[in-house]
């Protein structure tokens, strides 16, 4: 299973460009989130050596606009494709989609593909939908901005597929938040039996030195390049 990060506020390699929002490709073909801005996006796949006209499917988190601003021009250069947004997704964003793509609205718990799940609508004030991976090692759950609380999040991604979660992924909104909320994600974390993290986008440099302090080399600090391979025995990190 590769993982690559598209786009991040933070870049790892300066050949990239890094901005605030979130994107990330699972294998070949499906793409977490569109990041802000199709230029920045495009630009940083193509220096990754990643083809944006392999792209089958497209998992949308939530409605803001650092995660579906580059979803036009993906669809424009990828006629076809499948399109999964959070049921709640404005009527106007789905019209713009059906024109060129298959739209799959998602409420409940989905799977998207084997071993690929969507955690369906979470949230009572802004709706997002995650992803959860059943891999080899166990299970990886991605995350876009994790309003609806990161730690609900993983749980219900352990709910739905029974597994023991590998690796947690992605923003994990606590940026801004104090040591003691911090402190507490990381304590239902090891309760929850996260084996490793890697947060980024809006999780926070405190949340990021936090879980460094408590996880060590468990914890991967990831942004744009980012190439994670998650392997038989261990999740190796290319691009830092």
């Amino acid at each position: 299973m590769r993982l690559a990060i598209v786009y991040d506020n933070t870049a790892l390699d300066p050949a990239l460009s890094a901005a605030w929002g979130f994107s990330c490709l699972v294998g070949y073909d499906l793409l977490f989130d569109t990041g802000a801005d199709a230029p920045r996006l495009l630009s940083n796949m193509r220096r990754m050596g990643i083809d944006v006209g392999e792209i089958r499917t497209v998992v949308l988190s939530h409605i803001h606009g650092d995660h579906v601003g580059g979803l036009a021009r993906i669809l424009a250069a990828n006629q076809g494709i499948t399109v999964y947004v959070p049921r709640s997704f404005p009527a106007s964003l789905k019209r713009q989609v059906k024109r060129s793509a298959h739209l799959v609205e998602v409420r409940e718990p989905t799977e998207i593909a084997e071993g690929v799940y969507s955690t369906g609508e979470m949230g009572s004030g802004i709706r997002e939908q995650s992803l959860a991976l059943v891999t080899k090692q166990g299970l990886v759950v991605i995350t876009g901005c994790a309003h609806p609380g990161i730690v609900e999040i993983v749980a219900k991604a352990k709910e739905i597929t029974g597994e023991e979660v590998y690796l947690a992924m992605g923003g994990f909104h606590l940026s801004g938040a104090g040591q003691g909320r911090i402190k507490a994600v990381i304590e239902e974390f090891r309760r929850l039996g996260v084996q490793r993290v890697a947060p980024c986008h809006c999780s926070g440099d405190l949340t990021r030195r936090s879980f460094k302090a408590s996880y060590g080399e468990a914890c991967i600090l990831v942004g744009v390049g980012s190439r994670l391979h998650v392997l038989e025995q261990a999740t190796v990190s290319e691009g830092h």
